[in-house]
């Protein structure tokens, strides 16, 4: 299935039903008085976060959803029936704007979740409403309201504890493929990742984390130069980087340090506090050098990026080194979480 990740929608909720004039008429009740009821509410309409759905691709040719107009009013007293909502089914991690104003109306980031985005009209009043000592006989009503009406602009942000981020052909997909059971194609040739992949990571019982194989990225990314900015915007939902360099690029023009230093710069165009977010570097395709070179071109990247953050020695293809960096990822991440719970309860 074709990965789509922002749509645009129409939703418009029911409008209210109408007031009803009516007048109580029965044998031996000359003087019934006025008895009609109000309209029903018209039914809204929501968004509700489905984990069973990874894509906005039923929406792209069903754009329109339509709530039910509240019936009118009754004689007897009897209010209208109220319309049936209706239930929009979208994947856990969208974010609902109004195409319109710019405002955003929700984030929905957990199974269940509901975001209403267009509420239905209030029924209209009766004419028992306006019943008094000096008008015994009204005909006065009123309509129902409208509902509201909106065009609304969805983007999926994928939901991952870790994203992969590198260069086009740096081994992303076979690392996500080495560690998880996710199978993304894997190829000789760059862009072979159109859309972001997410794999489960399982360390043991009880232990696991989600991570995120997201497209290759190339210089100019920020200014929507090779896959651009659409997938760029999916790390900003996880919690650490793995930066995937080739250290042994087939192309002898290439510089791992250049590779580098372009996606940094491109992370920081994109969004400065994404550009800070906890970065790994991980070099891959050490399987193409000896155990004595692994060690020195390690060194050499190193000196020359001043990097002093954590560094792993991998190669994605043999499964060298996958499995110790899985767990120390693990052991970082629940180390976050209860340095997130302690501050919860401190506030």
């Amino acid at each position: 299935m074709k990965f789509v990740d922002e749509v645009t929608i129409r939703v418009e909720a029911g409008d209210g039903g109408n007031g009803s004039a009516s007048f109580r008429r029965e044998k031996f009740v000359p003087r019934g008085g006025p008895d009609g009821g109000d309209g029903g509410a018209g039914g809204s309409v929501w968004l509700e976060a489905d984990e069973g759905l990874n894509t906005l691709a039923d929406f792209r040719h069903s754009r329109r959803f339509r709530a039910q107009r509240g019936e009118n009013g009754m004689s007897r007293q009897k209010t209208g029936a109220g319309g049936e909502d209706v239930i929009v089914r979208v994947p856990v991690g969208t974010v609902v704007s109004d195409e319109e104003t710019g405002e955003v109306l929700g984030d929905i980031t957990r199974h269940g979740q509901r975001l209403l985005v267009a509420r239905g009209g209030r029924g209209g009043l009766g004419n028992l409403h306006f019943k008094s000592s000096t008008n015994r006989a009204p005909r006065q009503t009123t309509p129902g309201q409208p509902g509201e009406q909106r065009v609304l602009h969805m983007e999926l942000k994928v939901l991952a504890d870790v994203g992969l981020l590198g260069m086009p052909n740096a081994g992303k997909s076979t690392f996500i493929r080495a560690v998880s059971a996710a199978r993304p194609r894997v190829a000789d040739y760059p862009f072979t990742t159109l859309y972001p992949n997410l794999g489960v990571v399982r360390i043991g019982a009880g232990q696991s984390f989600v991570v995120a194989d997201i497209p290759g990225l190339i210089e100019g990314a920020a200014e929507g130069a090779g896959l651009g900015i659409q997938f760029l915007k999916h790390l900003s939902r996880t919690r650490l980087i793995l930066h995937l360099v080739d250290a042994v690029p087939s192309d002898p023009d290439r510089d791992p340090v250049s590779d580098v230093r372009a996606l940094e710069g491109e992370l920081a165009h994109f969004s400065p506090e994404l550009a800070a977010r906890e970065r790994w570097l991980v070099l891959n395709k050490l399987d193409l050098l000896s155990q004595e070179d692994r060690a020195a071109r390690a060194e050499d990247i190193r000196g020359r990026l001043d990097w002093k953050g954590p560094m792993f020695l991998v190669s994605a293809l043999a499964g060298d080194g996958t499995r110790e960096l899985c767990r120390e990822v693990m052991r970082h991440l629940e180390s976050m979480q209860e340095t997130g719970d302690a501050i919860g309860k401190d506030d």
